[in-house]
């Protein structure tokens, strides 16, 4: 039993200690992630890695200038809450709804989907109000406009 722990330990802490040693040019110029809940890459923002490709959904944190609605997001969840209208079969229902969409070079949206609603038509009626949204202030990478992965919590009092 001593013998079975002791080449236990030494396998665990040679596991914690081993390093992965594989270098490779493209992996450090070019970080992708696949978000399988999205289905969208993701690409790092490194000056070199950026290539004209028109239909790249970029995530709104490796951008230089993040798109935004007119007037500031305060403005956005004043137009949400006045166009929101709440189910008349729960009006006492209460929580956020995560909606995601994509911020295009034009400042339409796009894509829009609802990660988690709480229900009774409370996500349809987000996608109904997004749709109905002036054109927002589209996103900018090294001074050229391009898509963006935009979520936002939608908050129903």
């Amino acid at each position: 039993m001593k013998k079975f722990l002791i080449l236990f330990l030494i396998c665990f802490v040679q596991n914690i200690f081993s390093q992965n040693t594989q270098h490779n040019s493209e992996t450090k110029n070019i970080k992708t992630i696949i978000n399988d809940s999205l289905d969208y890459i993701f690409v790092d923002k490194s000056r070199d890695a950026v290539k004209d490709d028109s239909n790249k959904v970029y995530n709104s944190i490796d951008i230089d200038v993040r798109p935004e609605f007119p007037g500031g997001l305060d403005n956005f969840f004043k137009f949400v809450k006045e166009n929101y209208k709440k189910p008349t079969e729960n009006p006492e229902l209460k929580g956020k709804v995560y909606v995601t969409f994509i911020v295009e070079k034009n400042g339409s949206l796009t894509d829009i989907k609802i990660l988690r609603d709480i229900g009774f038509g409370t996500g349809a009626e987000a996608i109904r109000v997004l749709k109905k949204s002036p054109k927002w202030v589209s996103g900018e990478l090294t001074g050229k406009k391009v898509r963006v992965a935009y979520g936002l919590p939608i908050t129903i009092n």
